[in-house]
């Protein structure tokens, strides 16, 4: 039985010949003969005899750096070297060879290798990357091997695929790592050139061209002033043509290129044709003294007859460099342009009369002109004539009259839509002020009689309805229908619209004449106090500040007796006083000065007032109500969202973090009913007992009734009879008027 051929045995079988036996080996696998790769190495990882490892990749000095693979070390890490290869060139009488240039670049991270050519101008030749980035196996015999790093150096000769190419220099890094792997650099090599690209060079550099280029370079001034326009107002007087009037024109010059347009400024019915430009964007010429230049006699270029007629009519022309026959033309430029100056523009004399703020700012930086004093250029316009309206006839509203003398066709008079959708009634807000009126007469019948005069602010209406009372013999019901009313003693008949009651002419106190019919106003619902009191800048009695500069202007002669009325006033010292009292002393120290509305206010301002408790059980009766209606059940869930929030586990949570946990549910109710629902939940640091609110919340287990809760028939705002509101004034704080008025005492 034949022994098993090991990669480790010292001797071979003699089965062929010598180079089989030290390239290919054979051994087993899984009791398998086979043959196995000329790289496996012996036991023991040592090589077999006359075995030759082939180097994968490059080698570097071990324990230098760091242990990271090279793909991670050497990662954007490239060797540049400059080098150039000689080609031939058969076909060609003008050139044998070529020197080419070119770039070869070593990736350290894989070995690979790549080649590029840079691009020359005209060459003819495709040019860029010569060899692909890849593993360049090393020439013949060795072709089964690579190149590596150990290959490269300065002024040695390398070969790619059959190709010589001459390293004559590299770049500081790679000198700066080639010296720190140990390798001695050699001096760079001399760097040859094509010999026919030289030769093509000197041909060109010696030609001069037919027609030589002039640079005119504009960019600078176009980037510095693009978009920056000078403008001129001017005026051109066309009076000595038929039919001539004087134009009104305006010119811009545009700094970027130093051109010039005008446009005409019509006015309305001249009678014009309306152009877009009088002068089109352009340069804008000079006249010469004999005037226009003949067409041909401005050219770009001028050229000289070399024969000047002596060989017949023959000549020769050449270029002429030194233009001694040109003819410069002149342009306006922006030094030309300024106030009270006549410039001639296609034989039309404009003058310039003034200019913009950016122009006169321009001429003051660049050429500290200061008076920009404008010439007067524009005609004294006639004196509009007024407008004048027949009177009013009587048909129809005054409005609607007028607007038949406003138009050929009549159109129907236009509502303010804007005040009426701010005005109009949005939920609580009615934005209708109520007044309960009087008459004024001397019939006893009529003298007990009580009127509601609404003002609805949406429209500036009124409508008066009168009160029911009982064993008077008169039916209460509508008294007036809504409408303007306008105010007495106007003309009837006349061109000027009417005046009519405003919102500022009704307060308490005030008397308004509505058909005839005097009116005492005596007193006001809540919702006209307060919306009078918030807009006190349209209703200046309820402005608190003008009233008390009127009290100060009429009693600080008499602070002092003032003071101790207020103090007879109030015996015990309680710092109060009943709010008749104080309306006679009121009455009495500003003699009637003041209307009764402006009274009322300040006893508003100063009154004492308790403080409605608002009763627990009937606003969770409403916000169960709201829940019922949008089947909202989740209060397990609301109530483990609470203790989940509840960090320290005492079951109190703040007011702002509850209701954020409401509306993440989408609590179907309403802001500020939940905020006034938190509030009565809270202690005295703030704090919600979110238990209890749970509890209130939850119409299945702790259902409250709604009618249970009511004690008496709410009072709709529109059903007000005008009886006495359900917190009156009753006691006013003398003191922090008195205070207000007259200032602290010291």
């Amino acid at each position: 039985m034949a022994l098993p051929l090991l990669p480790g045995n010292s001797f071979n079988r003699n089965v062929g010949k010598e180079k089989f036996h030290k390239s290919q080996h054979w051994g087993y696998c899984n009791n398998v003969s086979m043959l196995l790769g000329e790289d496996k190495p012996g036991i023991g990882g040592e090589p077999l005899l006359g075995q030759k490892l082939k180097p994968k990749y490059s080698v570097f000095p071990r324990g230098v750096g760091s242990d990271a693979p090279s793909w991670v070390a050497f990662d954007k890490q490239v060797l540049s070297f400059d080098a150039y290869f000689e080609e031939e060139v058969p076909d060609k009488n003008q050139e044998l060879y070529r020197i080419r240039h070119c770039k070869i670049y070593f990736y350290l991270e894989d070995d690979t290798i790549q080649v590029i050519e840079p691009q020359v101008k005209n060459s003819g030749i495709p040019q860029g990357t010569i060899v692909r980035r890849h593993r360049i196996p090393l020439p013949p015999p060795h072709e089964d091997q690579f190149y590596t790093i150990d290959y490269f150096n300065i002024n040695t000769d390398i070969i790619f695929y059959s190709r010589r190419y001459k390293i004559v220099d590299c770049d500081q890094f790679t000198k700066n790592f080639l010296r720190k792997l140990g390798v001695r650099l050699n001096p760079p090599a001399y760097r040859p050139e094509d010999p026919y690209t030289m030769e093509r060079q000197k041909i060109a550099d010696s030609m001069k061209p037919l027609r030589p280029y002039e640079c005119f370079d504009t960019l600078r001034q176009f980037l510095e002033h693009d978009g920056h326009v000078l403008r001129f107002y001017c005026t051109w007087d066309d009076t000595e043509s038929m039919f001539g009037v004087p134009r009104e024109l305006i010119l811009h010059y545009f700094l970027a290129d130093d051109t010039v347009e005008t446009k005409e400024v019509l006015s309305a019915n001249s009678g014009q044709d309306a152009v877009p430009l009088f002068l089109k964007r352009n340069k804008l010429p000079k006249y010469a003294p004999t005037g226009l230049y003949p067409p041909g006699a401005i050219t770009d270029r001028t050229v000289l007859n070399v024969f000047g007629g002596l060989v017949g009519n023959k000549g020769r022309y050449i270029l002429d460099n030194r233009k001694t026959g040109a003819v410069h033309q002149e342009f306006y430029k922006d030094c030309d342009l300024t106030i009270g100056s006549v410039i001639n523009v296609w034989g039309r004399k404009i003058i310039l009369c003034d200019c913009d703020e950016f122009t006169k700012e321009y001429y003051r930086k660049k050429y500290g002109i200061k008076d920009f004093t404008p010439i007067p250029y524009k005609a004294l316009r006639p004196p509009k004539i007024e407008r004048k309206f027949p009177p009013y006839t009587g048909f129809g509203s005054e409005e609607d009259s007028l607007c038949s003398c406003l138009g050929l066709f009549p159109k129907p008079p236009q509502k303010d839509f804007k005040k009426f959708m701010e005005k109009d009634r949005n939920g609580l807000e009615s934005n209708v002020l109520r007044f309960v009126a009087i008459l004024i007469t001397d019939n006893p019948i009529d003298k007990g009689r009580k009127f509601i005069i609404s003002y609805f602010l949406s429209d500036d209406t009124l409508s008066v309805f009168e009160t029911t009372q009982k064993n008077t013999g008169i039916l209460g019901g509508k008294f007036l229908e809504r409408g303007r009313i306008k105010k007495p003693g106007q003309e009837l008949f006349k061109s000027e619209p009417s005046e009519y009651y405003t919102a500022q002419d009704l307060f308490v106190g005030a008397r308004v004449c509505f058909h005839g019919h005097n009116f005492l106003l005596v007193d006001a619902d809540e919702y006209a106090f307060n919306y009078m009191e918030k807009h006190a800048n349209e209703f200046s009695m309820a402005d608190i500040n003008t009233i008390l500069n009127k009290l100060k202007a009429i009693g600080e002669p008499s602070s002092r007796e003032i003071k101790q009325i207020f103090a007879a006033t109030d015996p015990e010292h309680t710092k109060m006083i009943e709010y008749d009292s104080f309306r006679n002393l009121m009455v009495n120290i500003t003699n009637g000065k003041l209307s009764e509305h402006e009274i009322m206010t300040i006893g508003r301002y100063y009154s004492v007032r308790d403080d409605a408790e608002m009763d627990v059980n009937f606003l969770l009766a409403v916000v169960q109500e709201q829940l019922k209606k949008n089947t909202f059940e989740n209060f397990r869930q609301l109530f483990a969202t609470f203790v989940y929030n509840d960090c320290k586990k005492c079951g109190l949570l703040s007011r702002d973090e509850c209701r954020t946990i409401c509306k993440s549910f989408r609590l179907p109710v309403a802001d500020d009913l939940l905020r006034a629902l938190l509030t009565m939940f809270e202690d005295s640091k703030e704090q919600v007992d979110y238990k209890k609110l749970v509890d209130g919340l939850n119409w299945r287990e702790n259902p409250i009734t709604v009618f249970q809760t009511i004690r008496s028939p709410p009072k709709y705002e529109d059903d007000w009879s005008g009886q006495p509101q359900s917190l009156p004034v009753k006691k006013i704080k003398y003191l922090p008027l008195i205070e207000d008025m007259f200032g602290t005492e010291e």
